[in-house]
């Protein structure tokens, strides 16, 4: 879970350059140091005051959904970013579990504001298939397909707010759909609206799976029950220490040792736990598996770069 500021080009393989002026919104998959650009599913963009339901030019943002940004307001550690959005002035949060984005904004304007869940968007592939469904006044359940480096791709999501919602709406083609809760299709967007006073939070929680949207759900509900942000936070925080404080740094200034356990991170971005928690996993074969218990089933690997170093690394750090 992380933004995204372009969709394309060598410098966006993760969706993020430092670069890129304004930010599109936070998708829930990425890759991490990789010659090649995929995954950026399914989209979310919190907005204020007009829904904006397309992403406008890049260098013009009050043309669509994108915000301009300063990277002064970002803050970025293991398992944390925080970014203020400022066209609309609003607080982007987001912490994880294994399987579940934790999204926090703060609307600093009163009035309604807006959550969009973009299908269309992906970094650097094509939609094939997606379907959306609003289930209830706080939850929102989808899938997106996609064709890209990965030739045939599928995320499933479950989507749950702490807010009921005071207006909804699918667009189809661009076009609001007059009736109905549902819809399938190549161009899909979902929006939920708040009415909210100002300087109001708002928590989304977000759950993907490989699987169906059962095993999406059942990964919330394990992972994620409950509504405490900053609890989830710490606990990220948590892991990510024990992680990364397998090696012990003697000698070297503040900025070697802030690069050494950057790049550690870097290192362990990927692979990516890829079964749900009950065991199910989506082969390479596209049919559905069961794991042992006790087991994990992982993606991304990219062994034609990792073999040489990340895979030995992990050998004499994780034996287990």
């Amino acid at each position: 879970l992380s933004p995204d500021t372009r969709q394309n080009g060598w410098d966006n393989c993760s969706g993020y350059h430092s670069s890129n002026p304004t930010i599109l919104g936070f998708s829930h998959t990425h890759l991490s140091g990789t010659g090649a650009i995929d995954y950026g599913d399914i989209l979310v963009v919190p907005m204020s005051g007009k829904l904006l339901p397309e992403p406008g030019e890049e260098t013009k943002p009050e043309t669509g959904y994108r915000s301009s940004f300063s990277h002064s307001s970002e803050k970025a550690k293991p398992g944390y970013y925080r970014v203020t959005l400022e066209d609309d002035m609003i607080e982007a949060e987001m912490t994880v579990t294994e399987r579940v984005g934790f999204h926090r904004y703060t609307f600093t304007k009163e009035g309604l504001s807006h959550i969009l869940i973009d299908l269309k968007h992906g970094l650097g592939d094509r939609t094939t298939e997606s379907w959306v469904k609003i289930t209830n006044d706080r939850e929102i359940v989808g899938m997106r397909r996609s064709k890209g480096w990965a030739k045939d791709q599928v995320i499933f999501f479950v989507a749950q707010f702490s807010n009921s919602f005071e207006a909804t709406g699918i667009l189809k083609d661009g076009n609001v759909l007059q009736d109905g809760n549902e819809s399938a299709g190549l161009n899909l967007k979902t929006f939920a609206s708040f009415s909210l006073p100002a300087k109001s939070q708002l928590l989304m929680k977000v759950a993907i799976s490989a699987v169906d949207i059962e095993g999406a759900r059942q990964n919330l509900e394990k992972e994620l029950p409950g509504w405490d942000f900053d609890k989830t936070r710490r606990s990220a925080n948590t892991r990510w220490e024990e992680m990364l404080s397998v090696i012990s740094v003697k000698g070297g200034t503040d900025n070697e040792k802030t690069n050494f356990y950057t790049a550690l991170y870097h290192s362990l971005i990927a692979p990516n736990v890829f079964n749900d928690v009950d065991g199910r996993y989506r082969g390479a074969d596209l049919d559905i598996h069961q794991l042992p218990p006790n087991r994990s089933m992982y993606t991304v690997f990219s062994l034609w770069d990792t073999f040489r170093a990340a895979h030995p690394l992990f050998v004499l750090l994780y034996p287990d």
